[in-house]
């Protein structure tokens, strides 16, 4: 991939519960011209989740059979449960058609992007503080108290690769947030 002022491809990482979904829902319903990547999981789809729109919802041995066979431009086991990727294909088809593509990953698959795709401007998404991460972790309601606390334990540690990013947007209002990444993405933030 050649180098331009605006990457190609934009990796957007940050904590468990930070609103990575939230923002790129926004973009994807304010910001067409964005190609959001759909990644592939291992887990059940959660209330309102729709294949192939939100997640690829495939089971572990397909998963498996995507990872040996080269067709993931990163993966990894998140939380300990369950894996995500990306399935590399779909990204190279959208940057051959000239497209803005937004990769929304957790950091393990940031740093498998950086190695893969050097060129791409990766994106850290902070929470305002500590104390709303957990409070949108809790009030989500879709994990038992274990895995909350499971993935708070790993939000501290994704919360100290902050400096491996390019960027920090703290999400402390969705459309400001968005617009903020759109911009790093080389595109005008739509009037409201």
């Amino acid at each position: 991939m050649t180098v331009s002022p605006h990457p190609t491809v934009t990796v957007l990482a940050g904590p468990t519960a930070v609103g990575k979904g939230t923002i790129s829902t926004y973009i994807r319903d304010h910001y067409p011209e964005v190609w959001l990547s759909v990644s592939a999981t291992t887990r059940n789809p959660r209330p309102g989740e729709a294949d192939g729109v939100h997640y690829f919802f495939v089971g572990p041995e397909k998963f498996g059979e995507l990872v040996e066979s080269g067709q993931m431009l990163e993966w990894a086991v998140v939380h300990g449960q369950n894996s995500y990727g990306t399935i590399r294909t779909k990204v190279q088809e959208a940057v051959d058609a000239g497209k803005r593509v937004l990769l929304e990953i957790d950091l393990q698959g940031a740093r498998q992007v950086k190695e893969n795709l050097p060129d791409a401007k990766f994106v850290f998404l902070a929470p305002p503080s500590w104390d709303e991460l957990v409070r949108r972790l809790v009030g989500r309601g879709t994990e038992t108290p274990e895995e909350q606390q499971r993935r708070l334990e790993t939000a501290k540690l994704e919360l100290a690769a902050e400096a491996e990013f390019d960027v920090t947007i703290v999400n402390d209002e969705i459309s400001r947030a968005s617009d903020e990444l759109v911009t790093l993405m080389g595109l005008t933030p739509h009037a409201r």
